[in-house]
């Protein structure tokens, strides 16, 4: 099994929908660390897993210096973002979003 893994940091606000009371409800950013992890048992004809520039502009292309709840059809959790990310990349089975230096979310395809 081949694996690779990219590391990006999204800069980008949202404001979450709770039931309860928060101040996340309001706007506010965060400097994000997304960490992809792909794999696969054979490497494309390029003989790559995943093209590292694709995941960035994947990612980082339609993430970075936006307001996440305007580009995301979904509420903007730290656990929503590493599943979409799963879903977004080629191969990706894995993926941490650290939103602040104590939280982060790990979403991985079963």
């Amino acid at each position: 099994m081949y694996y690779v893994k990219k590391r990006l940091e999204v800069s980008a606000a949202h404001r979450l929908c709770l039931s309860y009371e928060s101040k996340c409800t309001s706007l506010h950013g965060h400097n994000w660390i997304i960490t992809i992890e792909c794999k696969s048992r054979k490497l494309n004809a390029d003989g790559m897993v995943t093209d590292f520039t694709h995941i960035k502009e994947n990612i980082l292309g339609k993430l970075d210096h936006t307001v996440l709840n305007d580009v995301l059809p979904f509420n903007p959790t730290a656990e929503n973002i590493a599943r979409w990310v799963v879903e977004n990349v080629a191969n990706c089975f894995r993926c941490e979003v650290q939103e602040s230096e104590g939280n982060s979310a790990i979403y991985e395809r079963d």
